[in-house]
C-alpha cells in the first residue's frame, strides 16, 4: 500500500485556473488571489508573466508604483529586467536570481527592460510573487536585497533539479532572508521523473509553468496552481519535461486585505495608503525613473 495517501484520501485540496490579464503589451496569469484560494501559507499573490516576445526597441515598462505590507519576489525563467526603488536601489535581475523587496510601511519601485536589452528582440517569462508580512513586521522599514545563484542550494538527481529559492526544502536551506516560516522552490523535471514534496509544511502548492505533470492519478497542464491537502507527502510525476514552483509555509495570523498593490491586516491602513498615493504624500521618488508613475486606480463601480 502506498505511504503517500490512504484509500479515499486525495492529495489535492483544490486546483486554481488563473485568470488572464493584459498589462500593456504582455500577458499575465494570476493564480493568487482567486475565488478558489486566497493564500497559500504567507503567499498572497502569484502572477505568471509571459512568455512574451518583445521586438527590438520594446520591452517591459512597469512605471513607479507603491506597495505596503508585503515582500515582492521577482523570479525570472527567461529574459531580464531592471528594478529601481525609492530607497535608491538599482538592480538588474537575470534568470534564476532573486529580487526580494520588503515594502513594510511603504516603498515605491519600477521594473523595466534595460536600454541594452531593447537593442535586440527578447523573450521574457517569470513569476512575480507577493509574501504577506506578519503583523509585527507590517510597518517595518522598507528594504531590498538581491540574491544570486550562490544563495540558493541546488539538489539534482534522477531527472530532477530542485533550486531552493527561499526557506528550507529537501534538507537544504536558502540564504534568502524571510520574515516568516515559508518555502519556495524552482523544480525542473525530465519526462518520467518523480519528486515527492514532503509534508513538513502546513500549506503547500505547486504552480506549473511549463509541461505536464501527474498528481494522485490526475494530469495537469501548464498554467495550473495545485493546492495540496495537508499532512502527507505528495508525489509529482512529470508526464513531459516540466518546470514548476513549489511554495507554502505557515499561514499568516489572520486574514489579509488586498487592494491594488497594498496588503494589510487593517482596512484602515489600506485607506491611508490610498490617500497618501493619491495626494502625492508617499514621500518617495525613484532615482532614474522620476518622470512617470502609475496613478491610483479609480474605485470600482
Amino acid at each position: 500500500m502506498s505511504t503517500l495517501s490512504q484509500p479515499g484520501e486525495s492529495q489535492i485540496e483544490t486546483v486554481v485556473v488563473p485568470r488572464t490579464s493584459d498589462l500593456g503589451g504582455f500577458e499575465v496569469r494570476r493564480a493568487l488571489p482567486s475565488a478558489q484560494r486566497r493564500t497559500v501559507g504567507p503567499f498572497v499573490f502569484l502572477d505568471h508573466m509571459g512568455p512574451v516576445e518583445f521586438n527590438a526597441g520594446s520591452g517591459i515598462d512597469v512605471r513607479p508604483h507603491p506597495h505596503i505590507g508585503l515582500s515582492t519576489v521577482t523570479y525570472l525563467y527567461e529574459g531580464s529586467m531592471v528594478h529601481r526603488d525609492g530607497a535608491g536601489n538599482t538592480q538588474t535581475i537575470l534568470p534564476g536570481e532573486v529580487n526580494w523587496m520588503t515594502a513594510g510601511r511603504g516603498i515605491v519601485h519600477s521594473e523595466r527592460s534595460s536600454p541594452e536589452s531593447r537593442q535586440a528582440a527578447q523573450r521574457l517569462c517569470g513569476l512575480q510573487i507577493w509574501v504577506g508580512l506578519p503583523k509585527e513586521h507590517e510597518e517595518t522599514d522598507p528594504g531590498f536585497t538581491h540574491y544570486g545563484l550562490d544563495a540558493q542550494p541546488v539538489i539534482e538527481g534522477e531527472g530532477v533539479r530542485a533550486q531552493v529559492v527561499a526557506g528550507s526544502l529537501f534538507g537544504k536551506t536558502s540564504s534568502v532572508k524571510t520574515l516568516s516560516p515559508l518555502f519556495y522552490g524552482d523544480m525542473q523535471l525530465q519526462a518520467g521523473a518523480v519528486t515527492v514534496l514532503p509534508a513538513e509544511h502546513e500549506e503547500r502548492a505547486a504552480y506549473l509553468a511549463t509541461g505536464s505533470v501527474e498528481v494522485d492519478g490526475q494530469v495537469f497542464e501548464s498554467g495550473r496552481l495545485i493546492v495540496f491537502a495537508p499532512g502527507r507527502p505528495v508525489q509529482i510525476r512529470a508526464r513531459t519535461d516540466a518546470r514548476f514552483a513549489v511554495l507554502g509555509g505557515e499561514p499568516l495570523e489572520g486574514p489579509r486585505f488586498i487592494w491594488w498593490n497594498f496588503v494589510s491586516s487593517s482596512k484602515d491602513r489600506i485607506e491611508q495608503a490610498k490617500e497618501e498615493w493619491q495626494r502625492n504624500r508617499f514621500g518617495q521618488t525613484v532615482p532614474g525613473d522620476e518622470t512617470e508613475f502609475i496613478p491610483l486606480p479609480a474605485p470600482r463601480a
